[in-house]
């Protein structure tokens, strides 16, 4: 838990203290974090003439650090300075007092000549948009960008972009990432992600106790186990799913994959004959039903429901229904037609962004607390699909996928998504850990299943990444931005 541990400005700021008042001096800290940069830097580029634009606060003393240690390698080295020498205060002003080479003030001549720019202006706490020479300066940048912490101009705990800021090649963090490295638009402005240690034990995260994490198996792997010679399909457990008349293939979609997500049986409740008919058009493992859903529901091995899917005009009046009787539901697409009221209680729901603005309201500029404050609403898991989906309990955890395959905005792979939930809700494990499971295999699915991917092919890539999850190996590649998590460690 601690590896996937996400903190925010304010927990980071925490850290630091704590590691200050355990005897680690800020200066310390300050001279780790320049030379992580440096390290960073110099595994990746040739010397070259270097910029480093720094600001007045601690970012701007670790750019100090980042010159120093670069010119000390020979590299040709210029400091370009918002604000005066004599108003930096603290370890940054120690880190500047250590630099001897040139100095000029921060404006847009600053960067000529440049073969690399060191954006060391604002790190991950900065509340207001870019005005002035900073935003004169970073609109000028025409050089490759290394970020400290993060691109200036990115908000920390969204992501989101205050006014302007400069796309990185490269963005070196330390200690944990913040959930702007994750959340988009910043993460794509970071480049490569490297997360350094800089001397924080990870013994402070037990007093910090930080509830946002990097959607991992380290979060939920723990309650999957392959089957025991004991099971029987009831054992593994069961689902149900309510289709509507019209979009038979989305339930069928939600089947398959629940039945490849380890669910071990799987029922179709369609309600005439027409819609029975074409769902039995498909796997022959499936069993297709038009009992009444009264009658269903009366059978306590049916615990968890999947409505939504295909589900039509009274997907939202089947998930009352369901609610009502007591069952565990997955409610996604149709069934997000209903009011947040109705949905209450539910296990987890599945919305994308227009449905989530429906239910909840618009989620605003920072889309983390609006879906970690729409799940304490529901009472329930809200997992908000995109490509850098948000998973949110009523208990305050958050979860966020990294960088899920471009190639999965296509029809109906929300409704695998939705099957594998599920499945995985029937085998027994918690709500919060179900949806988190079920956003990274879908995306490590993807990923195997390749470049244009279709719905019906992401569920068959399945049994290959549970069995890497099962042997305590993760494949090759095992996580869902290709084989590296955002702090570029291999996993």
């Amino acid at each position: 838990m601690r590896d996937a541990a996400v903190l925010t400005v304010a927990e980071m700021a925490q850290a630091d203290r704590l590691t200050i008042a355990a005897g680690m001096p800020g200066s310390v800290l300050m001279e780790n974090a320049g030379r992580a940069v440096t390290r960073a830097i110099l595994r990746r580029f040739r010397p070259c003439p270097t910029v480093v634009v720094a600001g007045p606060g601690n970012n701007g003393g670790d750019g100090f650090v980042v010159a120093r240690r670069l010119e000390e390698a020979g590299w040709p080295v210029r400091v370009a300075l918002l604000g005066e020498r004599n108003g930096l205060r603290g370890d940054a002003a120690l880190a500047a007092a250590r630099w001897h080479g040139p100095l000029v003030p921060l404006a847009p001549q600053a960067l000529a000549g440049a073969g690399l720019v060191v954006d060391a202006l604002f790190g991950a706490g900065l509340a207001r948009p870019i005005e002035g020479a900073a935003a004169e300066t970073i609109r000028a940048i025409a050089a490759p960008v290394v970020a400290i912490d993060l691109p200036s101009g990115v908000a920390g705990d969204s992501g989101q972009v205050l006014g302007l800021a400069p796309q990185a090649v490269l963005t070196v963090t330390f200690f944990r990432l913040k959930p702007a490295h994750l959340l988009l638009p910043g993460r794509d402005l970071c480049g490569e992600v490297v997360c350094a240690p800089i001397g924080i034990p990870d013994e402070v995260l037990d007093r910090i106790a930080p509830k946002t994490f990097r959607n991992d198996p380290v979060l939920w792997r723990h309650h999957l186990s392959p089957p025991f010679a004991t099971d029987h399909k009831y054992s593994r457990g069961t689902v149900t799913i309510v289709s509507g008349p019209a979009m038979t293939g989305a339930a069928r979609l939600a089947a398959h994959a629940a039945r490849r997500a380890g669910a071990g049986l799987v029922t179709i409740s369609a309600p005439d004959a027409a819609s029975a008919a074409a769902c039995r058009s498909g796997e022959p493992g499936v069993i297709v039903t038009e009992a009444p859903l009264e009658g269903l529901l009366a059978d306590d091995r049916r615990r968890v429901w999947l409505v939504g899917p295909g589900g039509g005009e009274r997907a939202a009046e089947m998930a009352r229904t369901v609610l009502a009787a007591g069952r565990t539901l997955v409610a996604d697409a149709d069934a997000l037609r209903g009011t947040l009221e109705a949905l209450r209680g539910s296990a987890i729901v599945t919305p994308h962004m227009g449905e989530f603005a429906r239910l909840f309201g618009p989620p605003g500029a920072d889309r983390l607390a609006a879906v970690r404050e729409a799940a304490r609403r529901l009472d329930g898991v809200v997992l908000l699909k995109g490509s850098d989906t948000i998973i949110a309990g009523p208990d305050g955890r958050a979860a966020i996928t990294p960088a899920a395959p471009a190639w999965l905005a296509t029809g109906g792979t929300g409704d695998v998504l939705a099957g594998i939930a599920a499945a995985l809700l029937a085998r027994g494990l918690p709500a919060f850990e179900a949806a988190s499971a079920a956003a990274w295999l879908h995306a490590r699915a993807a990923e195997r299943a390749g470049l244009h991917l279709i719905a019906e092919d992401l569920a068959d890539h399945l049994p290959p990444v549970f069995a890497g999850l099962y042997s305590g190996r993760r494949n090759r590649g095992g996580s869902p931005d290709g084989g590296r998590d955002r702090s570029g460690r291999p996993v």
